[in-house]
């Protein structure tokens, strides 16, 4: 009889083998969510990676962090802190980077204002102090 496998479990077994094709996935994550802005796909692509590369306990140990702290910001709705998401690609040996959109005209006419977020104190500093997160 034909053993049947789930989606994930191909994934893992493809992410373990070749690393590159994990970068490849979370890359298309980032991408996905810069069009869209669909905060959670990016985090189970995250996810996916960090399962892939030892689990959450793993990751989260090399970051000094809870385990459930990790977690519960995978699963959140919420994008993370910049920090953080540089904090965890470091963990995994990735990095962001910036690149020139390919169909980037400069002198098109868009709006790249940043919308305030919800529930924001406009009486509120941004701190620069250390979040905790090594």
């Amino acid at each position: 009889m034909r053993e049947y496998r789930t989606w994930e479990e191909i994934l893992m077994e493809r992410f373990t083998s070749d690393w590159e094709e994990a970068i490849g996935y979370l890359d298309v994550a980032l991408e996905e969510y810069q069009e869209d802005g669909d905060t959670p796909f990016f985090l189970l692509g995250l996810q996916n990676v960090i399962e892939a590369r030892g689990g959450v306990s793993e990751v989260a140990k090399k970051i000094d962090i809870a385990p459930q702290c990790l977690s519960d910001m995978l699963s959140s709705e919420k994008a993370p802190r910049l920090d953080t998401l540089n904090t965890i690609l470091q963990a995994l040996r990735c990095r962001l980077s910036i690149e020139q959109l390919k169909d980037a005209n400069p002198s098109a006419d868009k709006d790249y204002s940043v919308a305030p977020r919800e529930n924001a104190d406009p009486n509120l500093e941004i701190s620069t102090e250390n979040s905790g997160i090594r």
